[in-house]
């Protein structure tokens, strides 16, 4: 029998280190937990509401994840995945809800309609195609579409207001979207655990290095950045969720298969309106096509979000560019992330990428006039002085080596070593949202024979539909029943 991990380093205090944190007392309760925040407070870097999409990103109306081939066929593969992995999601917050982790659900999670709009006949056929394809799973069955001007004035009135043009326009409809903000999510999960007792938390605590010792275990050197005093705390498991710095820390280890990533820093832009005659008329996520050559962090969406119980628009993200790996982090980062290892594969993959540069270029260009501009395009009516500038997360897109070329990944990759006693975390979308997904394939990959043993009971315990086929309407029907009294959706 695989040996249960007993003593566990967790670096980043977001929600992904907050995730299995949780998952791994419930699965080993004698299990003792270190997690080592760099900044003083806790998901405030790329778990912060301000900082992400704050989507519950279902693919319900997340075009870039269903690509169109060259015969028009529609591949909804990956919105089935990440759909599933939504609804895992839900099924572990309301297991923390029933088990006072998470006291009011209301505060980080609130049913938002998610819609997709486009216009041209081209991308409305598109979109037609993409509703015909999604219907046909039970995870989609509830999508409506519309091409008629008076129903998509119904679900979102602020983007039909005064449209010159309202022909060719088209948008689907789900009722079933969520605005989650994990940043208050995260803090509701570490709260409740250290008070508790189940894990110790030190903010304002930087990992410096990690390094493996004579006994095949890890000797973690961290910084307390208020004493400045030094210690070295060892682990037989060591994750790595420290968003943008996770590809630096993860080099740090030394582990072979480190040498085959790297990354490249994308930030992020906000326009926000606080003009309450302006937010009462919209009520939902809309998203648009991206742009080519536009990362999928940057399609555009005009977002009903509410942060800090304060309701507010966002429209964006707009990409921006700086050589930190986190909104907090250092303007160094990019250069010391490159290496003999990675610098041959990094320069091919960005001179097979000139779109994403040349797109990076035009944003970085873009005044806020011009950015207005591109908002009417979803809310004709938008006035410069109702909107604000604030800048977004930084998100560092991954890079992997294959066949001697560099190859962007769009979405999270989980690296491990080969012995699975460390993992890291990379990449951006969907992110938070198949958080817990994300934290079971670590464990999977890291202690397969636990997870097929001792701890599948567990997890059961924990999501219900654990092990089920969501493409059984049955089953679909029983989780979100479940999920949506216990979240008050």
């Amino acid at each position: 029998m695989e040996k249960q991990p007993q003593e566990v380093v967790l670096i980043g205090g977001g929600i992904m280190s907050a995730t299995l944190s949780i998952l791994l007392k419930k699965l080993n309760p004698s299990i003792k937990i270190s997690v080592f925040e760099k900044l003083d407070k806790l998901g405030f870097e790329s778990s912060e509401a301000f900082n992400n999409a704050g989507t519950g990103h279902s693919a319900f109306c997340e075009l870039n994840y269903t690509p169109q081939a060259n015969d028009g066929s529609i591949d909804i593969s990956k919105a089935i995945d990440i759909a599933k992995q939504f609804e895992i999601s839900k099924e572990f917050w309301s297991y923390l809800v029933e088990h006072n982790y998470i006291p009011s659900p209301e505060n980080f999670i609130r049913k938002t309609p998610h819609m997709s709009f486009v216009w041209g006949e081209k991308d409305v056929n598109f979109l037609r195609s993409r509703h015909k394809a999604l219907t046909k799973h039970p995870l989609f069955s509830e999508m409506e579409y519309s091409e008629d001007i008076n129903t998509l004035a119904q679900w979102a009135p602020l983007i039909m207001a005064n449209r010159k043009d309202s022909k060719d326009i088209a948008a689907t409809h789900m009722s079933l979207g969520t605005d989650v903000n994990f940043g208050e999510l995260t803090r509701f999960i570490f709260n409740s655990l250290v008070e508790k007792g189940e894990i110790v938390l030190k903010t304002s605590h930087e990992v410096k290095d990690i390094t493996r010792t004579n006994q095949n275990n890890w000797e973690i050197r961290v910084k307390d950045l208020v004493s400045g005093h030094k210690k070295n705390v060892n682990a037989d498991f060591v994750f790595i969720g420290a968003g943008g710095g996770a590809i630096l820390l993860l080099q740090k280890s030394g582990i072979p298969e480190a040498k085959k990533y790297g990354g490249f820093p994308v930030g992020g832009q906000w326009l926000i309106c606080q003009n309450e005659s302006i937010i009462e008329q919209h009520q939902a996520k809309v998203y648009g096509k991206a742009k080519i050559g536009a990362p999928p962090m940057s399609v555009p969406h005009l977002d009903t979000r509410v942060i800090n119980g304060k309701k507010s628009l966002l429209f964006g993200p707009f990409a921006t560019f700086s050589t930190k790996f986190l909104k907090h982090g250092s303007p160094v980062d990019l250069f010391k992330s490159v290496n003999t290892n990675n610098v041959g594969f990094l320069l091919n993959c960005a001179w097979s990428n000139m779109d994403l540069t040349k797109y990076l270029v035009q944003q970085v260009m873009l005044s806020k006039a011009q950015k207005i501009k591109s908002l009417q395009d979803y809310f004709p009516d938008a006035k410069i002085d109702d909107w604000y500038e604030q800048t977004a997360g930084q998100r560092v897109q991954v890079i992997e080596k294959q066949n001697s070329k560099g190859v962007l990944k769009f979405g999270t990759e989980i690296v491990t070593s080969q012995d699975g006693s460390i993992a890291a975390l990379l990449g951006a979308s969907p992110g938070a949202s198949t958080s817990v997904s994300a934290m079971i394939n670590v464990l999977k990959t890291c202690f397969p024979e636990l997870m097929n043993s001792t701890w599948k009971d567990r997890i059961k315990e924990m999501i219900p539909s654990f092990g089920e086929d969501f493409n059984n309407p049955e089953v679909v029907e029983k989780s979100r029943a479940r999920t949506s009294t216990l979240l008050k959706l």
